[in-house]
C-alpha cells in the first residue's frame, strides 16, 4: 500500500505543523522536535524575565538613581516621597511607552517579513515609518501642531496612507502584490516621502527645529495622556497580526503551496499588513522612527525559536520592548546628567546583534 499523502487532503482545510508533519512522516514526533518545543519554552521564559528586568530597569535608573523597594513602595504603596512622584510621573508613563511601542515596531517588522518573504523588510524600509513622518511635518509646518498628543493623529495618518499607496502599486500590473513588487513599491514611495519631508523643513525653516527632536526617536516627555491615546490601537493590531501567524507560516513554503493548504494569501498580506501598519504607526507617532527594533528583533526571534511564526510573534513581543527599555535607560546614563535619545541607543545596540546573526547566517523569513 502506497503511504503518500492525498493529493485532495492537501487541498482542503487549513493544516497545522503538526498535522502536516503527521500527514508527510506518518510517525510520532521525534526527540528533536521534544527537545526545540523545551527550547522554545525556556526562551519565552527566559524574555518574559529579561523584560520584567528592563521594566525594573527603566523605572529605577536615571539621572536620580531609586532604590527598587522604593519602586516597588511608589508603586504599590501609592508614596508620596519625592522619589515616587518621579517613578509614578515620569518613568511609568515612559516605561509604558516603551513597552507598547517596542513591541508593535517588533511585531510589525516580523509580519512585514513574513508577507514579503524579504529578510530586509520592515516598517523604515517599506516607507510606513517615513509616511508618519511627512504627517508630523504637515503638522508642524502647517496645522500649527507643537504637542505630541497631537502628532499622534497625523503620524498615524501618515502611515496609513503610505502603507496603502505601496500596496497598491505592488498589487498593480501582472502577478499582483509579490515579494519584490512590494520591496520595489516601499523603496519608491519611501524615497518620494523623504523629499517631501525635505522639501517642506527647507521651506519652513521654523519647523525644523521642533521636527528632528522627534524625527530621532526617544521616549523622553512623554505622559499618560499619550498612552491613553495608543493602547486601543495597538490592541487591534496585536489582534490583526496574531491572527495570520498560521497564514505566514504556509506563505513562507510559496504562494502556490499556500493556496493549496487553503489559506488565502491576499486576505492573509490584507489583514497582517493592515496590522502592521496601526502597530507601525501608532509607535512611530508615539516616539518617532526608532530604528533596528522592526528589524533585528525578528531575526533574533528566529535564531532561538525557529520559523514558525505562533512563537517568533509572540517572542519578538517580548524582546522587542526589552531592547527598547534597556536602550532608552542606558541613554539615560551614558553622558549625564544630559540623555542620548532612544532612537540612537536602539541603532547602537541592534547593529551588533545583526551583524552577528549575518556572520552565523541564521537570518531568514
Amino acid at each position: 500500500m502506497s503511504h503518500a499523502p492525498d493529493r485532495r487532503a492537501l487541498t482542503a482545510a487549513p493544516y497545522t505543523q503538526r498535522s502536516l508533519t503527521k500527514l508527510f512522516n506518518h510517525r510520532s514526533p521525534s526527540r528533536s522536535h521534544r527537545t526545540m518545543a523545551v527550547r522554545r519554552a525556556l526562551a519565552m521564559a527566559a524574555a518574559l524575565v529579561a523584560l520584567l528586568l528592563a521594566v525594573l530597569f527603566s523605572l529605577a535608573v536615571g539621572a536620580r538613581a531609586i532604590a527598587p523597594t522604593a519602586v516597588l513602595d511608589a508603586l504599590l504603596n501609592g508614596g508620596h516621597s519625592d522619589a515616587a512622584e518621579v517613578v509614578r510621573g515620569l518613568r511609568v508613563p515612559r516605561t509604558l511607552i516603551g513597552l507598547m511601542v517596542g513591541a508593535g515596531l517588533a511585531l510589525a517588522g516580523a509580519v512585514l517579513q513574513g508577507i514579503t518573504r524579504n529578510p530586509i523588510a520592515d516598517p523604515g524600509i517599506l516607507g510606513i515609518s517615513q509616511g508618519a513622518s511627512v504627517g508630523v511635518v504637515l503638522a508642524i509646518a502647517f496645522a500649527g501642531i507643537h504637542t505630541l498628543t497631537g502628532y499622534v493623529w497625523f503620524a498615524f495618518a501618515g502611515a496609513g496612507i503610505a502603507s496603502v499607496v505601496v500596496y497598491a502599486i505592488a498589487s498593480s500590473g501582472r502577478g499582483g502584490a509579490t515579494p519584490v513588487k512590494l520591496a520595489l513599491g516601499g523603496a519608491a514611495v519611501n524615497a518620494l516621502l523623504v523629499s517631501v519631508t525635505t522639501a517642506v523643513l527647507t521651506t519652513k525653516a521654523s519647523a525644523l527645529d521642533e521636527f528632528r527632536f522627534w524625527q530621532v526617536g526617544a521616549l523622553s516627555g512623554r505622559d499618560a495622556e499619550i498612552v491613553g491615546q495608543v493602547w486601543p490601537f495597538l490592541l487591534v493590531g496585536f489582534v490583526l497580526v496574531l491572527s495570520v501567524a498560521r497564514g505566514l507560516d504556509a506563505l513562507a513554503l510559496g504562494e502556490d503551496v499556500a493556496k493549496g493548504l487553503g489559506q488565502r494569501v491576499a486576505t492573509v498580506r490584507v489583514v497582517g499588513g493592515l496590522g502592521a501598519t496601526i502597530l507601525t504607526g501608532v509607535g512611530v507617532a508615539a516616539a518617532g522612527p526608532l530604528a533596528f527594533i522592526g528589524l533585528a528583533v525578528p531575526h533574533v526571534a528566529r535564531a532561538i525559536v525557529g520559523p514558525a511564526h505562533r512563537w517568533v510573534l509572540p517572542l519578538s513581543a517580548l524582546l522587542g520592548p526589552t531592547m527598547l527599555l534597556v536602550s532608552d535607560t542606558v541613554g539615560r546614563i551614558v553622558f549625564p546628567p544630559s540623555e542620548v535619545p532612544a532612537g540612537v541607543m536602539t541603532a547602537l545596540i541592534g547593529v551588533p546583534f545583526l551583524v552577528g546573526l549575518v556572520r552565523r547566517k541564521a537570518v531568514s523569513v
